[in-house]
């Protein structure tokens, strides 16, 4: 199995500031979700129609990571990095400065078109320079940032919107991409391992011939499509959690945030558990256990009889969640290594793009029928998802290709 190179200079320094950038990074993608009402107040307009801040930011985030993958590739992945971080605080600290919704929407554009570069090639760069049988391991650590960023986005994104106004927020979040962006750049003179050079059997490449190795791989179209599935169907339901809960049992919006904010408390779980659970399970028992404990989980939730259990469940998603998709991020990084960042790239596309396919087919269930069809739906898609997903798996390994990762 191809190996990456091992430079002298920290590894953990540098994935530990990449990590900072994909806090606040994740954090933009839910951030405007609680500040809709006070920014449709102030800009003096419909919620209904501020919310394009939230559907122009994912468009953007997700779609421009289809195209982004064989530059990180070709002028460096943690360099591409900090250039992106660099103009995403920019753009979101203009965010912050806008006086008008257009203006706001397109603040909004330009930060999902920088944010988005940010967390593929992060994870492409862990591809690089982390050998296979560490890098779920490695990959699951990286996860915390993410979580914590999407936690803040929905929980602390409200509440200081409250305290301080929605206009401070984006300026907290351009500071920590600022900050983020400085500490990327002085890896860049001071560690070698951040500049590695591109593999030779990329050089005097075409630029599209990157997507055709990438898509000539069988494997790769198979976990690119496990991924749209995966977030059509885990998000397309998650997203009207809260919703339900609000109007099958008249819970207040802030029990609810709480409640919802049980789901980055599962992904926590997972982080700080990975070792022990690759180590246990390994990926085909990760995969088919995450699509189990998912399916489980909105069961739960389609039948609940009192409010009372809901964050159990959706604690139970987060786990479930990330040990599934943590398992398709592991993979994703070894499809086509000679391709790595646009490999990454496309796999992170498919994840946006299926998440809004995901919430856009929901929203039609969800307002004729409410919650339950559309949980009882995601709980049957992510159990045969898990379970096809670990049996490719076991067909790989039985092929010659290791998949079982032991961490020491």
């Amino acid at each position: 199995m191809h190996q990456p190179p091992s430079p002298s200079g920290s590894a953990t320094r540098a994935i530990t500031l990449l990590a900072v950038a994909a806090f606040a990074a994740q954090a933009m993608v839910r951030v405007t979700d609680s500040l809709l009402p006070q920014i449709a107040a102030d800009l003096q307009v419909s919620v209904g129609a501020t919310s394009i801040v939230v559907t122009a930011y994912l468009l953007a985030h997700g779609s421009v990571q289809l195209v982004i993958g064989p530059l990180g590739d070709r002028f460096g992945k943690y360099r591409t990095v900090a250039v992106a971080a660099a103009c995403a605080s920019v753009m979101v600290a203009l965010c912050g400065l806008a006086a008008s919704l257009p203006l706001l929407v397109a603040a909004r554009l330009g930060s999902g078109l920088a944010t988005g570069w940010i967390i593929p090639f992060a994870m492409a760069f862990i591809g690089d320079v982390i050998p296979y049988e560490r890098r779920q391991h490695v990959l699951g650590s990286f996860l915390s940032g993410q979580i914590l960023g999407q936690l803040f986005g929905q929980a602390a994104g409200g509440v200081l919107g409250d305290y301080f106004g929605w206009r401070a927020v984006f300026f907290i979040l351009a500071a920590m991409l600022g900050l983020a962006t400085i500490g990327l750049f002085y890896e860049l003179a001071r560690n070698p391992v951040t500049r590695g050079a591109p593999a030779p059997a990329q050089n005097g490449r075409h630029f599209f011939a990157d997507y055709a190795t990438v898509l000539r791989s069988p494997w790769a179209r198979t976990v690119i499509v496990i991924a749209f599935v995966e977030a059509g169907a885990m998000f397309g339901a998650f997203t009207y959690v809260g919703a339900d809960l609000h109007l099958r049992f008249d819970l207040n919006f802030a029990l609810v945030g709480l409640f919802v904010g049980a789901f980055a408390i599962g992904g926590l779980i997972y982080s700080l558990s990975v070792r022990r659970l690759v180590n246990r399970l390994g990926q085909t028992g990760l995969a088919a256990g995450g699509g189990a404990l998912l399916a489980a989980a909105y069961v739960t939730l389609a039948f609940e009889p009192h409010a009372t259990i809901a964050p159990i469940a959706i604690l139970a998603t987060g786990l479930g969640f990330y040990m599934l998709h943590n398992t398709l991020q592991t993979n994703a990084t070894q499809m086509t290594p000679e391709a790595r960042g646009t490999a990454v790239g496309l796999f992170s596309a498919a994840l946006y793009l299926g998440q809004t396919a995901g919430v856009a087919t929901a929203a039609l269930v969800f307002d004729r029928y409410k919650g339950v069809p559309v949980f009882l739906i995601a709980a049957i898609v992510l159990l045969a998802l898990g379970l096809w997903f670990a049996h490719a798996l076991k067909a790989r390994r039985a092929a010659g290709v290791e998949d079982m990762i032991r961490l020491d």
